[in-house]
């Protein structure tokens, strides 16, 4: 398994391509909301694969907010999942996020996972929330900064 920061369009595309396959078939979310202004590669975001076996099986994002990082987008291809690749990915993201001086990450969890996030040192921090008919809450994380 590895974890890569992806610097190429190709890579980008890959990653569309599991969010698609994730989000919209899967969850049913529209495709364009899936979607959106942060889908590039730029200095405002950074995006990772995650790879098994020489495969893209997973991804997620960080966008770079005033004082902490907004993880999103993470998701794995479901013959993937129960292999602690999502735990890769969050990981990567935060190494991401202190490396550009961040001590605080955030992300809106499906409640569905947010036991999963509990058990990476997040808390929740609201309550439930709606976002394209699946319900969410607000988590977040401290990071120490080295």
């Amino acid at each position: 398994m590895i974890v890569k920061i992806i610097t190429e369009d190709d890579e980008l595309q890959q990653a569309m391509q599991i969010r698609i396959e994730v989000f919209v078939k899967e969850q049913g979310v529209p495709l364009e909301a899936e979607i959106d202004e942060f889908d590039t590669i730029n200095g405002r975001v950074a995006h990772v694969l995650v790879y098994h076996h020489d495969q893209t099986v997973g991804t997620g994002r960080i966008l770079f907010m005033d004082g902490y990082g907004k993880l999103g987008r993470i998701c794995i291809l479901p013959t993937f999942r129960k292999l602690s690749l999502g735990k890769e990915i969050i990981k990567a993201l935060e190494e991401i996020a202190l490396d550009h001086g961040l001590d605080q990450v955030r992300l809106h969890g499906q409640t569905h996972a947010e036991g999963f996030y509990h058990k990476l040192g997040y808390q929740t921090a609201s309550d439930v929330f709606m976002e394209e008919g699946i319900p969410h809450v607000l988590m977040v994380k401290k990071l120490i900064l080295q």
